[in-house]
């Protein structure tokens, strides 16, 4: 028998695509979503219509903010393990509107955390952020850092969100995984991220925005690599870390049981290379609007990856010429081009 899984944002792009693949393996899961209009709600129907009506999977339609419906699903659904997904996502959004982030990402959150705590949930795993790295510099970033100068709103929720989880680690022993997500993308992604928007673009003749003149440097990390990355740690609780020291604190683990991990693609691509290969696969040149780095992003990402090859084995591997074929690929069928 499989577990029960409760995956919040699953309409969203990584919680459609991991609650599609714990179906697989024989979990049941319950997915939550607010189904809102942060962007095109239909994209989010049709991902959902590929798990209604599959064997073990139930969804309700709930914010993590309705805080007496959402206790009220754990005190009768009495889920095995938890996976976060959902939350008020995009670095320039939050710019625009931050209370959307704190009402999503921290009053969301908290509930998610009483409910784990009051019902027994074996293991939380929740969606951190590259972005927590912030001003960091050093290469590859690594879990084992300092992560204390965010530059977005977004970012600060989500560091926020491994300082509420480690409290509730701490004080109840709740086991508590954070995922450190690098650049996502592949088939049914985003229509805010980069890949969705250029191929739009392109496509339509349109010229693409590019950012710090294409010097951008991203880990970008295909979708089946993270989703991967999330059942293997979902399946390995979180424990205390024997070696854990107050007098040089270890940001990655803890004496309560506790971890962050990073999934990225632990290789860099540039902005320009990326849209190379994007054009390549669309067998169209891109017209190119090159402009300065918006406030709130960083320059570059890079994850490092060992504690996550040490402790499940796996790394992220997906080659972009393999992933943006495959994501375009998909968009042509969806989108009839």
């Amino acid at each position: 028998m499989g577990e029960k899984v409760l995956v919040t944002g699953a309409a969203g792009f990584i919680g459609s695509h991991l609650s599609k693949r714990l179906l697989e393996r024989g979990d049941e899961v319950v997915g939550i979503d607010n189904m809102n209009d942060y962007y095109d709600v239909s994209l989010k129907k049709a991902r959902l219509a590929q798990l209604e009506g599959r064997q073990g999977f139930r969804f309700v339609k709930m914010s993590l903010e309705e805080r007496e419906g959402l206790l009220k699903l754990f005190k009768v659904e009495r889920f095995d393990k938890v996976v976060n997904l959902a939350a008020q996502a995009g670095v320039r959004y939050s710019l625009v509107n931050p209370y959307a982030y704190i009402d999503a990402n921290i009053v969301g959150f908290i509930n998610i955390l009483e409910g784990c705590r009051h019902n027994g949930v074996k293991h939380l795993v929740f969606a951190s952020s590259s972005s927590v790295y912030g001003a960091n510099t050093k290469m590859p970033f690594s879990v084992h850092d300092n992560v204390d100068h965010p530059v977005s709103l977004y970012a600060a929720t989500k560091k926020a969100n491994e300082l509420m989880a480690h409290t509730y680690s701490h004080l109840y022993k709740l086991p508590c995984t954070g995922l450190r997500f690098f650049t996502v993308y592949g088939p049914w992604g985003r229509p805010d991220m980069a890949l969705f928007l250029f191929t739009k673009a392109i496509l339509e003749d349109r010229p693409i925005d590019v950012f710090n003149h294409g010097k951008m440097r991203r880990d970008f990390t295909y979708i089946d690599d993270i989703v991967e990355g999330v059942i293997r740690t979902m399946d390995k609780v979180a424990g205390p870390d024997p070696k854990w020291s107050g007098d040089a604190p270890d940001p990655a683990t803890s004496y309560a049981p506790y971890k962050n991990y990073n999934i990225g693609n632990n290789n860099p691509v540039e902005l320009m290379r990326f849209i190379e290969v994007l054009e390549d696969a669309l067998g169209k040149k891109a017209k190119k609007n090159l402009l300065p780095m918006q406030p709130g992003d960083v320059p570059a990402t890079y994850a490092d990856v060992d504690d996550l090859m040490r402790d499940v084995g796996f790394k992220p591997a997906t080659s972009i010429e393999d992933g943006i074929k495959r994501f375009v690929d998909w968009y042509r069928g969806y989108y009839g081009y």
